[in-house]
């Protein structure tokens, strides 16, 4: 019997997540599945609390495989759903979302997994042309690049170190889960 993470989210405290947890419910059931709701409410880009518990969950392996009604649901670009799924999908475990009727696990879920890979790589690369030619243009105008000097530049930001303290950062997630690696295989 599989464990699932059943996760709905809903952008503002007027929205109700109780169409996504129906189908996410009756999926869990069909299957003969054991599960956790995992319900976000008033979620905005940078504050998702409930699945960041859920992502430390799924670190620790206690599911077998997240649920959720649409991609939309789990991710608000398509670059976070490449990061966040591909994390998921190397640590074996699997990602279905039921409208879109994908379950990354299948043979053919890989498949669409790589496409969305592949179109995720485009806009970021759209992206960049369309930043790089943005600061071209702005250069010929005269117009010095980066955003204006503020009270925050009085001193010095520290640069160094940044890739470290990352490194190190995603080493303590994993020693805490009793798995031991160096510093550097962290840093790619």
């Amino acid at each position: 019997m599989k464990n699932l993470a059943l996760y709905c989210r809903v952008s503002t405290s007027e929205q109700t997540t109780e169409n996504q947890i129906i189908r996410l419910i009756d999926y869990a059931e069909k299957n003969n599945c054991t599960y956790d709701i995992f319900e976000e409410v008033e979620s905005t880009r940078k504050t998702r609390p409930v699945k960041q518990e859920l992502l430390r969950k799924l670190r620790a392996k206690e599911y077998d495989a997240v649920v959720v009604y649409k991609l939309d649901r789990w991710a608000r670009s398509s670059t976070e759903l490449i990061i966040d799924t591909k994390e998921i999908l190397d640590k074996g475990i699997g990602f279905i979302s039921l409208s879109d009727n994908l379950d990354f696990t299948t043979a053919s879920g890989k498949l669409h997994f790589q496409i969305l890979s592949a179109f995720a790589e485009f806009e970021r690369e759209l992206i960049r042309e369309r930043t790089i030619e943005g600061l071209r243009r702005s250069k010929l105008q005269g117009k010095i690049p980066g955003r204006p000097k503020g009270s925050k530049d009085s001193k010095q930001r520290r640069k160094s170190g940044y890739i470290i303290r990352e490194a190190k950062k995603r080493q303590k997630v994993d020693v805490d889960q009793g798995i031991h690696k160096t510093v550097e295989s962290y840093m790619d």
